[in-house]
């Protein structure tokens, strides 16, 4: 039984990272397909850009609780489930996380497109430890505060979170999964990587 309940699980915890919310809102707020316009990113800063503020505003926050819920779902069902003794609620937990982080960039709901996974990985960071999470977001907030650079802030928070995984002596699983997830994010902004090196990656708020 506890295998099936972790399957459904690790399904859930990818629907629910799938959940197209930038494509979704920019369709009930303006009618478009936000793929067609700005960056063609269905993360919260493309919708900040092009539909408004509080559009992104507001998918910036769903993208971060898909990824919180997607653990904490997990570790509420399995904190009630007898596994034997095999303590697979901690690695679950951490396929869950992952598995969240991906349907957000490879939604099944758009051809397995998405966003960068920054926000939803935040998410799961906050579920996994949250004195992680929140290092990980005053990370991105220092960067884009002084640079104005959402792509920055998120490469920076991307590669802090696995350092201070390890600083505050976090599972393996999960260190595992920071570190994994971390790079994934990083190879999801490699042409903001490529604008930034050029000098061209535009800032918050600029066209």
């Amino acid at each position: 039984m506890i295998w099936w309940i972790s399957g459904g699980l690790l399904i859930l915890a990818y629907l629910l990272g799938s959940l197209p919310t930038g494509f979704l809102i920019a369709k009930v707020v303006q009618g478009i397909d936000i793929r067609d316009h700005g960056s063609g990113n269905t993360g919260a800063t493309n919708v900040f850009r092009v539909v408004g503020k509080q559009a992104g505003i507001t998918v910036l926050a769903i993208d971060l609780i898909k990824g919180l819920t997607a653990v904490l779902l997990a570790r509420l069902v399995l904190a009630h489930v007898d596994d034997g003794g095999l303590g697979l609620s901690t690695w679950v937990q951490t396929l869950a996380g992952l598995l969240a982080i991906v349907g957000h960039s490879r939604s099944v709901w758009l051809n397995f497109t998405g966003g960068k996974s920054a926000a939803t990985g935040l998410g799961v960071i906050l579920a996994l430890a949250w004195p992680v999470g929140l290092g990980t977001a005053a990370v991105f907030g220092l960067v884009f505060g002084l640079s104005r650079t959402v792509s920055l802030g998120s490469i920076s928070a991307a590669t802090a979170a696995p350092v201070l995984m390890f600083l505050t002596a976090q599972p393996l699983p999960f260190m595992l999964l920071v570190l994994l997830g971390g790079i994934y994010v990083i190879v999801r902004h490699r042409s903001n990587i490529s604008r930034l090196l050029a000098g061209t990656e535009p800032k918050l708020g600029n066209p």
